[in-house]
């Protein structure tokens, strides 16, 4: 079977077949993947945010590439946790679950700063690491509330989508476009990046993926960079969805941006909530933007500037480790922040941030001796599940 067969297999409609088929698929491989002791990921999207991925998918693919471990990181949503640790047993790959969410940094030095969030200042991605097993379900009551709460801000963001959009034909309807492309109805949550793939999809049965370049210079005033113009050319490419929505991403969600602070937690909050659910919660460090990776965040500057008194700040609150991806930043940005983190007494979490078909689940960064701690790390996360029944 080809890797769009084995997808198709992975991706079935409910966590039962898509166990059942990796049982299968699994069986069926002539030999393992050769293992690659040297990498691992704790930062990989499933369909339960948004990914090409189901959580067996996940597991399957990551191993394929010769992964030993990778960790789960749904955005507002662990729903997908329980198959994921399935999928690892049944891989024999050592899993990790965890989850993503905006805090508001409402109240605090940092309400004004753009920290690590491109559309919102005074808003932190928080990353929500290894959480037991036996808080799965207190962890998804508590999402799904922030999950529902922003659907209300999806309708009114997709309502902006309509205006642009709509001088050229092209309209969305988050219940019949945006919905069923999410997993909301079974625990995930639906994201920007889900309206802006439903927004791509309409763009292109529009205008036809020939002229997809021309539409967004001629029409919505976007020019992408070299890169993925040379991607959205090859019209042929089964990455061509997501490149667009890169595209998307990072030019016109600005225009379409709404504030999410009713859906966010404060930052004490965070602490009180990862601490009752028995998790490590990290900041996650972006830095400032040269090339974006996936070509779905515009150059940028972030925390860099006040980045020592930002994770000052975080220690003192309660916040226990860090996590960052080692291919979006620079040697001079990486080996500031390790040393803060030594200083700091961070743990320090890595892992890719999955989100798209172009997407290697390795970072070749970490093949670099220097970053063997993070590898080290993401086996103690596992082990520390299994010790603890997690």
């Amino acid at each position: 079977m080809n890797k769009k067969e084995i997808l198709a297999l992975l991706n079935a409609p409910t966590p039962e077949e898509r166990l059942e088929n990796l049982k299968k698929v699994l069986a069926a491989e002539p030999e393992a993947p050769k293992a690659k002791p040297e990498f691992a990921n704790n930062h990989i999207h499933t369909i339960y945010s948004f990914s090409p991925y189901s959580p067996t998918a996940a597991v399957y693919f990551a191993r394929a590439e010769g992964l030993l471990t990778c960790g789960i990181m749904d955005h507002d949503s662990i729903g997908g946790a329980k198959e994921f640790r399935e999928a690892g047993k049944i891989a024999n790959m050592g899993t990790t679950c965890g989850f993503e969410a905006r805090v508001s940094l409402k109240g605090t030095p940092f309400k004004d700063k753009r920290t690590n969030h491109p559309d919102e200042p005074g808003a932190a991605y928080m990353a929500f690491h290894s959480v037991p097993c036996e808080s799965f379900d207190k962890a998804q009551a508590k999402l799904h509330e922030l999950a529902v709460k922003r659907n209300e801000r999806n309708k009114k963001m997709t309502a902006k989508i309509n205006e642009i959009m709509g001088q050229y034909g092209i309209h969305l309807d988050f219940e019949n476009d945006v919905v069923p492309i999410s997993n909301f109805a079974n625990g995930g949550s639906v994201t920007e990046r889900h309206l802006l793939y439903a927004l791509s999809l309409k763009i292109i049965e529009a205008v036809g993926r020939e002229n997809v370049v021309s539409f967004l210079n001629d029409k919505l005033g976007i020019t992408p960079s070299a890169k993925v113009t040379a991607w959205l050319s090859d019209t042929e490419s089964e990455h061509f969805v997501y490149d667009l929505l890169g595209v998307m991403k990072s030019e016109l969600n600005v225009r379409t941006y709404i504030s999410a602070e009713e859906e966010m937690m404060t930052l004490d909050e965070a602490v009180e909530f990862a601490n009752d659910i028995g998790c490590t919660l990290c900041y996650a460090y972006l830095g400032d933007i040269g090339d974006s990776v996936t070509g779905d965040k515009k150059a940028q500057k972030f925390e860099d500037e006040y980045l020592d008194e930002l994770l000052a700040f975080m220690r003192e609150k309660g916040v226990k480790g860090v996590t960052y991806m080692p291919s979006r930043n620079t040697i001079e940005q990486l080996d500031r922040l390790m040393g803060l983190c030594d200083k700091m007494g961070f743990t320090q979490i890595s892992g890719e941030d999955i989100n798209s078909s172009r997407q290697s689940f390795i970072c070749k960064e970490l093949a670099n001796p220097k970053f063997a701690h993070l590898v080290d790390r993401a086996w103690e996360l596992v082990k520390s599940e299994i010790r603890e029944g997690k």
